[in-house]
């Protein structure tokens, strides 16, 4: 099983996190119960290692599938939630657990939060969590900090390079506070090239329409953070 982990990560980290190609897409009016399935890629640092790959989310109303991709587009792992059970596949083993985020950190080393994220994507916040939100001039949220997470929208599907107008923060019921910078996670496992990863720009959203998608995020918590990019997206997948 070592074996099999050592060489999964070894070809996500060999995938380099590009710039996306994205055309502006706007959310749907009735996002919050929308099933949707996005294409992109993900970086992962944690515990001194750097990972990344691509990424193929199929999001249902009861439902969740994950497929972490290789850089010729083969499934190095697959991930699975609904109701009653998590499985994960990696191609050779199975594991299934009543949660995905805590199989995900089992097998993986890190995980997804799920929960949350089906929402953050969206450019919105968890409506049945507190949050502390703060805004760009256009009203598109740049920084989000929810359930422990802090979430910086670097990049919205219609934004321009150099674009940043942050303008105003807001409460949602307690403020989780925010999490360590992720400049402070640094390392890379032996052996795995370190994807490359954007430069930072905090806050800064896009000076585009207010109701544009995200195209790149960063999560950060305690010392793990991922980089999202999203290329594509599609409603209502079957």
């Amino acid at each position: 099983m070592k074996w099999v982990l050592v060489l999964l990560l070894a070809m996500l980290g060999g995938c380099a996190l590009l710039p996306p190609a994205t055309a502006p897409v706007a959310r749907p009016a009735n996002f919050e119960t929308s099933a949707f399935a996005l294409n992109g890629r993900i970086s992962i640092q944690h515990l001194g290692k750097r990972q990344s790959a691509g990424l193929h989310w199929k999001h249902l109303a009861r439902s969740d599938e994950i497929l972490l991709l290789t850089p010729l587009g083969q499934t190095a792992a697959r991930v699975y939630r609904d109701d009653t059970k998590a499985t994960l596949d990696d191609g050779s083993r199975h594991y299934q657990d009543a949660d995905a985020e805590a199989l995900m950190q089992q097998v993986l080393g890190w995980h997804l939060p799920l929960n949350g994220l089906h929402y953050w994507v969206l450019g919105k916040a968890d409506p049945d969590g507190a949050a502390q939100i703060e805004r760009a001039a256009n009203g598109q949220i740049s920084v989000l900090r929810q359930d422990g997470w802090e979430v910086r929208f670097l990049r919205y599907a219609d934004s321009k390079p150099g674009d940043c107008a942050q303008a105003s923060g807001e409460t949602a019921g307690h403020s989780t506070g925010p999490s360590k910078d992720a400049g402070q996670v640094a390392g890379s496992g032996a052996g795995m090239s370190p994807p490359r990863l954007l430069p930072q720009s905090a806050g800064c959203a896009s000076n585009g329409e207010a109701d544009s998608l995200p195209a790149r995020l960063q999560l950060s918590n305690g010392d793990m953070q991922l980089q999202l990019l999203i290329d594509e997206w599609d409603w209502n997948p079957q």
